[in-house]
């Protein structure tokens, strides 16, 4: 297993997510990428819930690649949802989408993305990006500690109800 911090990719295209997962062995990242296809799916990543507790085979990522568009929970939601988390507030997340739209770059920095980067058309252009992206954002750059969160147990159960006494 790689001492490299994982990646975490979360991107509902197959295209893409193949596409950048060459991308990042043709220029050499270390870093394993997990790959969640939908917002539902990192929030459970992040959160630790279900599949995602064993956190040996997925741990807590230091970076984390998010596409705005996505079925059921987009992008913009999972920001939003991991900004209002305390224990993840400080997770560096770079948008990395389709869109070059101002109103989606205006709205991700405003929802705390940290960066925003549209995706390349050529593959090179790919590869200069993924390498550029962990020279900067894995090897310049201070990471700040976040310490994995908990899986998030359901509430406990009430106690049953005692039989009640009636008095005489």
């Amino acid at each position: 297993m790689s001492q490299d911090p994982p990646i975490l990719l979360v991107d509902d295209s197959a295209e893409d997510t193949l596409l950048i997962q060459r991308a990042f062995q043709k220029a050499g990242i270390p870093n394993p990428l997990h790959v969640v296809h939908d917002g539902d799916e990192a929030i459970a990543y992040l959160n630790g819930q279900g599949k995602y507790s064993d956190r040996t085979a997925y741990p807590f990522p230091a970076l984390l690649l998010l596409d705005l568009v996505m079925p059921r929970t987009d992008g913009f939601e999972v920001l939003r949802w991991i900004r209002a988390n305390r224990e993840l507030e400080t997770l560096r997340i770079l948008v990395l989408t389709s869109s070059d739209r101002i109103w989606d770059v205006n709205q991700a920095y405003r929802l705390g993305a940290n960066s925003f980067m549209v995706k390349p058309i050529e593959f090179q252009d790919l590869v200069m990006l993924s390498k550029s992206l962990h020279d900067y954002w894995l090897n310049k750059t201070k990471a700040p500690n976040i310490p994995a969160p908990s899986p998030k147990a359901p509430p406990p159960s009430p106690p049953p109800e005692q039989p009640r006494i009636s008095g005489t």
